[in-house]
């Protein structure tokens, strides 16, 4: 294995040129914007970035595009990028201009730089580029003023692009400052009218230092021609495992790509058909999916031994079976997002129950499999202790007997009783399984915005109508009596549009909820379980507004699960 060193301004106009290609073997790009700003942060001061790991190939290796456009390329010969594509993708993005593409959308990564930076270190991250971000179920607008957000800001040196901030004089465009070498349309936007201005030495500085990214120095690892695309893939597989990078899914996607060759192009269309369906999934997901239904378990370990035919017929299968878990889902569930659910595992039962049954269910099954999911979900069945084993766990029991009561048997076994009690929210927050099913029962109970009137929903246009969700009793108000758990607790939290939000800032609940009692009634409160007790809208009130919210959360919820001791009898 050769070693080389290659710049960053080196390894960009490479993929640009068609120079550096992917493997089929390589996942797709999946950074959010917060992670391109990080990483700029850390190559802007210094800080070490790992290394490249590249092979350089006369064979024929089936390939898949970069996220950034690149020219057609007449080298016969190809280096193809084994580890490191997510820093080389946004840096090439962030340093030409160009779009990326993330889940069949295109986009500008947009980075803002802070001319006016503090001069130490004021915000510390760790970048970690193979874990992927998980999705919260709605935004979070902390309950500050906007002096207080500026404040925040002001602090950082790159931060991803708002409007607000754009307009501000000391904050420029990254991808700006790397397309020219002249400082002066930024001086002259910063108010820096000559040498003489205190600011003129310490922003150019600041400028050629934001520049030489460019010039970071990665070092190389390149792999050597003779060896075969398996024996590469192997290398892939086990680099990646040692040093804990890829998840198992990336790894197993690595070998079925090298028996299965194109398959990745297959694997990928059928993820696009769920997206437009609703349900933008994990190619991760996908693949365990398909194990299952080739192997009856979950776990990736198997996979280098099934056939190349066992792994396509598995593939056909569990496409058939995705479909009815998503159509049970967001149809007998009224579940219409992978947001909603406490983990996407839940599908791989749904689809290999119903691939098990025939895709035949009496009306009585498939209420009793309704019950299971929504149960399943709310007592987050799949994301306690080792989810794997758990999953394995209910495939056994359906390859064995395809019985739903069988499933909520060992569901009573794990979580002890089916119904919520209101203990059970104590503590919990907007990441909680219970969460999720929070907003279920409160979309189901007609809940609007306070102030638009519009209904609750995830697909809500513009950021003024998109849902958020709100801390009753401002996080800004509590600060001083109680800790950042206390406020962030399941109970604090109502979900409402952004503007709305916005407009309430920090203000305590004794302070608005008059106006808006007056304006709408009490029934948008009464459809997110809210007291409006003047009583308890005080700070010192705020742990027995908690307790009387969460009885009345606690009480909806099993209404909406159908929890009762007659229905868990039932079951």
């Amino acid at each position: 294995m050769a070693k080389a060193e290659a710049s960053v301004e080196e390894l960009v106009s490479m993929i640009e040129r068609g120079e550096l290609r992917l493997p089929e073997m390589q996942r797709r790009y999946v950074w959010r914007s917060t992670r391109v700003r990080d990483l700029l942060d850390s190559l802007y001061r210094g800080y070490p970035s790992g290394a490249i790991l590249l092979w350089e190939s006369n064979e024929t290796v089936t390939l898949q595009d970069f996220s950034v456009t690149q020219q057609a390329t007449a080298y016969q010969s190809t280096r193809l990028l084994l580890d490191g594509q997510q820093r080389l993708t946004s840096l090439s993005a962030v340093i030409r201009g160009e779009p990326v593409s993330v889940r069949g959308r295109r986009r500008p990564i947009e980075i803002l730089f802070n001319l006016d930076h503090p001069d130490q270190l004021a915000v510390v991250t760790e970048v970690n580029e193979d874990e992927e971000d998980d999705d919260d179920l709605i935004e979070d607008e902390a309950d500050s003023s906007e002096d207080e957000l500026q404040r925040r800001f002001n602090r950082m040196t790159f931060v991803v692009t708002t409007r607000k901030l754009e307009q501000l004089p000391q904050w420029i465009k990254v991808t700006d400052v790397f397309k020219t070498d002249s400082d002066a349309s930024f001086l002259k936007r910063a108010g820096v009218k000559g040498f003489e201005d205190a600011r003129y030495e310490k922003y150019s500085h600041r400028l050629a230092r934001l520049r030489s990214i460019r010039k970071y120095v990665y070092r190389m690892d390149v792999l050597e021609r003779k060896l075969s695309y398996d024996e590469v893939t192997e290398i892939f597989v086990r680099v990646n495992s040692l040093g804990a990078k890829l998840r198992s899914s990336d790894l197993a996607l690595a070998q079925i790509t090298a028996k299965w060759r194109n398959s990745l192009k297959i694997f990928q269309a059928f993820q696009e058909q769920c997206a437009k369906a609703g349900f933008d999934l994990e190619l991760g997901l996908h693949l365990k999916n398909m194990i299952a239904f080739a192997t009856g378990q979950s776990r990736f370990l198997t996979v280098g031994n099934l056939s190349l035919e066992t792994l396509q017929q598995a593939w056909k299968e569990s496409c058939e079976g995705m479909e009815f878990a998503l159509n049970f889902l967001k149809n007998n569930a009224h579940i219409d997002s992978p947001a909603l659910l406490s983990s996407p595992f839940l599908l791989v039962t749904l689809a290999y129950f119903g691939h098990k049954r025939d895709y035949q269910l009496a009306p009585e099954d498939a209420e009793r499999l309704r019950f299971w999911v929504l149960v399943t979900n709310a007592k987050g069945r799949y994301s306690r202790g080792s989810s794997e084993t758990i999953l394995d766990q209910d495939l056994s029991i359906i390859k064995q007997v395809a019985g739903v009561s069988e499933l909520i048997d060992r569901l009573r076994q794990q979580v002890g009783r089916l119904d919520v009690v209101p203990e059970e929210l104590e503590g919990r927050n907007q990441r909680s399984a219970l969460f999720k099913t929070m907003f279920l029962v409160f979309r189901k109970s007609g809940a609007k915005d306070w102030r638009s009137n519009l209904s609750i929903a995830l697909d809500h246009s513009g950021s003024q109508h998109r849902l958020q969700f709100h801390h009753i009793f401002p996080k800004a108000v509590l600060k001083s009596s109680y800790s950042p758990r206390e406020a962030d607790d399941i109970g604090n939290l109502a979900f409402i549009g952004g503007k709305t939000n916005r407009a309430i800032s920090d203000k305590p609940p004794v302070s608005y909820f008059p106006g808006l009692l007056e304006k709408a009634g009490q029934s948008p409160f009464t459809a997110q379980c809210i007291p409006t007790d003047p009583a308890l809208l005080d700070v010192p009130s705020y742990k027995a507004f908690l307790t009387k919210r969460r009885e009345v959360v606690a009480q909806r919820i099993n209404e909406f699960l159908g929890t009762s001791l007659q229905s868990q009898e039932a079951a």
